[in-house]
């Protein structure tokens, strides 16, 4: 029950700032809520609810070098995932984040910090796509994405059925 609470959480500040993206000199392209994303105790109960339960397809997972999962993505439609990580002593368990997707980043980051948001410099990233992080009044981090077709995030979008 939890998690799903944690979900709704996430799904609704995803919705309260989308618009808010998405009004007058919103630069460049459509924006979406694209991924929430919830650390969590048991990582294999979770994932299993998620994909046995709720019906969710893996779209990724990221292991570390002992074959570990780190982080998974599974996909809840073509633009929404559920990004599934383990709770660490830096990472307590619950909402972690969530990722808007954005047609042009630049662009994004320009408008936003003319508006007075505090958002960290672009980082390329060497898997086809680059992020820039927000952070609400509430302390919930906004991952912002613009994928290439060549990302994880981009692939498992294509391949959506």
């Amino acid at each position: 029950m939890r998690m799903a609470g944690v979900f709704l959480i996430g799904f609704l500040a995803g919705a309260a700032v989308v618009p808010g993206l998405a009004q007058g000199d919103r630069p460049n392209g459509v924006n979406y809520l694209n991924h929430v994303a919830i650390a969590v105790d048991n990582y294999d109960e979770a994932f299993a609810f998620y994909t046995q339960k709720m019906g969710f397809r893996e779209a990724f997972t990221v292991r570390d070098d002992k074959g570990q999962p780190t982080l998974s993505y599974l996909q809840a439609s073509r633009n929404t995932f559920i990004e599934l990580q383990r709770a660490n002593a830096t990472r307590p368990a619950g909402l972690n984040h969530f990722g808007l997707h954005v047609e042009n980043l630049k662009a994004t980051v320009s408008a936003l910090r003319e508006r007075g948001v505090k958002v960290d410099d672009i980082r390329v990233r060497p898997d086809d796509a680059s992020v820039a992080n927000a952070t609400d009044p509430n302390g919930i981090r906004i991952e912002m994405f613009e994928f290439g077709p060549g990302s994880p995030q981009g692939k498992a979008i294509a391949s959506w059925k």
